[in-house]
């Protein structure tokens, strides 16, 4: 089936296609034109588009650190208690670490969801008081679509929505890897959208985070792209962002 989609503004370089009844990563044909009140212009080549995945079946993960705490008695560890804005301090899960360790991912949390987190010392004597709560959002990742030849892949994703009480997105970084290198690079953009020059001999890790003024922010999920898709397009590609 051939589907025609019309794009009215001439500053438009991207289009969003979305369809929920498709299996996600699935291949289409694309071919872009342009028009006028003539007639309509000359398509481009056929490339592939993959259907993005869907929303990650893995749950956020933060990370939660403090200032070490130094004291005259004998030090075990410390006990995280965090919970949601909508249920009780009281009812607050805890993690304990033992030793003088001063971070911990927390991990089986709920996406797009407020926490609170505190932080106490504890010994043979018992546990201190908290420290004051901090709260921490946690989020959805970026949806990430791409198209592939055996020398480029071509990335898009959504812009990052930022919450009152957080730093202003300044740009992303795009880690990308071999899949069977442990080598990973690292490219820098102030768009949603790059491209990566890359001899296709292998599948290829790629990760997108958000850079802020204290350093990486959120992440989205690791995607995998095989070095199987560069084989159903032509040599002459033209990216579509």
């Amino acid at each position: 089936m051939i589907k025609i989609i019309v794009v009215a503004s001439v500053e438009t370089s991207k289009y969003v296609y979305r369809n929920e009844s498709i299996t996600p990563l699935s291949p289409f044909e694309v071919k872009v034109g342009v028009y006028n009140n003539e007639s309509e212009g000359i398509l481009s080549s056929i490339s592939i588009v993959y259907l993005g995945e869907d929303e990650p079946q893995s749950v956020p993960t933060v990370e939660i650190s403090w200032k070490p705490l130094h004291g005259t008695g004998i030090q075990e560890g410390y006990l995280v208690l965090y919970w949601t804005d909508d249920s009780k301090e009281t009812a607050a899960s805890k993690v304990s670490i033992n030793g003088n360790v001063t971070a911990k991912n927390i991990t089986g949390l709920k996406a797009n969801t407020l926490y609170f987190a505190t932080v106490r010392a504890y010994n043979t004597g018992g546990t201190g008081p908290p420290s004051a709560p901090v709260n921490i959002t946690t989020k959805k990742s970026p949806n990430i679509t791409w198209t592939v030849t055996n020398s480029k892949i071509c990335l898009n994703w959504e812009h990052v929505k930022t919450m009152e009480n957080e730093s202003e997105v300044l740009g992303y970084n795009i880690f990308y890897r071999q899949h069977r290198q442990s080598k990973t690079h690292i490219l820098e953009t102030n768009n949603t959208s790059a491209e990566l020059l890359v001899p296709f001999e292998e599948d290829y890790l790629i990760e997108i985070r958000t850079v802020r003024d204290g350093g990486d922010g959120s992440s989205s999920e690791e995607i995998k792209i095989t070095k199987m898709s560069s084989k159903f397009l032509f040599s002459e590609y033209y990216c579509l962002a």
